[in-house]
């Protein structure tokens, strides 16, 4: 049996959706970060040294769990550019619900089948270089003794 002691939630409490909470495709580091990412302001600012600031996770953890998320259709990363075409920041459109479920597939080209032609049926002289030489010869030699 277990026994779960819960809180009367009147305050320092988060509601969110627990659909990322049930998503097998999502590792518990991801369905933490997006726990912590939900419980944030909206006028946070998220960046991977922010995230990795308030956890005992590195950047390169954070960014690998940011991408799981991305990949799964909870977190959207622009690359913001300022006037002078230079990066200066990344905006984070986080959705609560799985948003690829939801919007229609992105219209991409379809890819073109390859033309086939006729593949040359003679067979190219290949040279061997010399040390494959000198091995086959060592085999087929310890192969006649």
């Amino acid at each position: 049996m277990t026994v779960v002691f819960r809180v009367v939630k009147t305050k320092n409490y988060t509601m969110m959706s627990n659909q990322h909470l049930k998503d097998k495709r999502l590792t518990l580091k991801a369905k933490g970060l997006m726990s912590v990412m939900l419980s944030l302001p909206e006028n946070w600012d998220y960046t991977l040294r922010g995230l990795s600031a308030i956890s005992k996770e590195g950047v390169d953890a954070i960014s690998e769990a940011v991408k799981e998320l991305e990949r799964s259709g909870y977190v959207i990363r622009n690359r913001k550019r300022d006037e002078h075409g230079r990066l200066s920041g990344t905006e984070y459109l986080i959705y609560e619900d799985c948003h690829m479920n939801s919007q229609p597939a992105q219209d991409a080209p379809e890819p073109e089948k390859p033309k086939r032609e006729n593949p040359r049926l003679e067979n190219p002289v290949q040279e061997k270089p010399p040390c494959c030489i000198f091995w086959l010869r060592l085999i087929s030699q310890r192969m006649e003794q």
